[in-house]
């Protein structure tokens, strides 16, 4: 759908720029070397991993589900995502926007592992995807992406529920 005629869009016409808080959720994608999917934004030219905020009527595991699909082309089973963290720590996660608008995002982090099938960017969010390794991913990165990065890789050290 892109950003345009989605729940947040709507709220901004009444709201304006204001911090609002919102549901979401994001996922990391892993093909079968390991690497990680990223895709890089179109408004911040910066990398992050698929995601965006809940629409009305949405769990967490479609807001994952719809995202990924809208914004990389890959169907992901709801069944086959593994929540490991959640992160809400507004210092990592509340959003400045190009335009002015903030949010304070509180984002339930999912596990796929999918494959390298077909992608696609939706253009109005994402200029590039690309698969990368864990130990190299792409620069410049999001601040978020970066703590969901290492929720990740605690949660895979530990095995334990992350939360930030």
């Amino acid at each position: 759908m892109g950003h345009e005629g989605s729940y947040l869009w709507q709220l901004r016409q009444d709201v304006g720029s204001r911090l609002l808080l919102v549901p979401g959720a994001q996922v990391v994608v892993l093909d079968d070397d390991g690497q990680a999917l990223f895709q890089r934004r179109v408004d911040t030219g910066r990398w992050e991993f698929p995601g965006g905020a809940a629409e009305p009527g949405q769990n967490f595991r479609g807001v994952a589900c719809t995202e990924l699909a809208e914004e990389t082309g890959l169907i992901a089973p709801p069944t086959e995502l593994v929540p490991f963290a959640a992160l809400s720590d507004p210092q990592y996660h509340e959003l400045h926007y190009p335009n002015g608008d903030r949010v304070h995002a509180f984002a339930l982090c999912f596990l796929w592992r999918g494959t390298r099938g077909p992608t696609h960017a939706e253009e109005s969010e994402v200029t590039e995807i690309a698969f990368h390794p864990l130990t190299e991913p792409p620069q410049p990165m999001s601040r978020s992406a970066a703590r969901v990065l290492e929720l990740y890789l605690e949660y895979v050290r530990t095995g334990d529920f992350q939360a930030s």
